[in-house]
């Protein structure tokens, strides 16, 4: 690892040093491309109640509002802790490239920050997590995605 992405990593663990001082939970993202910073983010679901508002996923957000796109192939994140199934997903979804953290899942069991029994309701199949997952479709619908594409065209 370069000095540079170090520089990158004490800038995300810095944002979440930050946000433990203003009620935050301990998680800072610095999302970058080319050495460049396009967004930074601090976890907010304290400040919001928006499960979803993970350091990572803001600055995923921001970076693809800042470069207008939805791919972000050739980024970079950079966290402070071990990024959790979600934000993961949303790594693959977006095309980063990579992603560094800080502290680990491990590290952060101790205090109610480890996502590692999320990891491991993910490893099993769908039909075996603890969130239910059932298809249902009503027997009269058909061709949403037929029109989704019709309109695509």
């Amino acid at each position: 690892m370069e000095s540079s992405a170090e520089e990158f990593m004490r800038e995300a663990i810095a944002l979440a040093r930050a946000n433990i001082e203003s009620g935050g939970r301990p998680f800072g993202a610095v999302l970058v491309r080319d050495g460049r910073v396009i967004a930074r983010a601090v976890n907010q679901v304290n400040q919001t109640q928006d499960p979803t508002a993970h350091a990572e996923l803001l600055a995923i957000r921001d970076a693809s509002q800042s470069l207008g796109s939805a791919r972000l192939s050739g980024c970079v994140i950079y966290a402070s802790g071990h990024p959790c199934p979600m934000c993961l997903a949303a790594m693959h979804l977006c095309g980063i490239q990579s992603a560094w953290f800080a502290y680990s899942n491990e590290e952060g069991e101790a205090f109610g920050l480890s996502t590692a029994s999320i990891y491991a309701q993910m490893a099993r199949g769908p039909q075996a997590q603890s969130v239910a997952l059932r298809p249902l479709r009503p027997a009269d619908e058909h061709g949403l995605y037929d029109a989704w594409k019709r309109h695509q065209e």
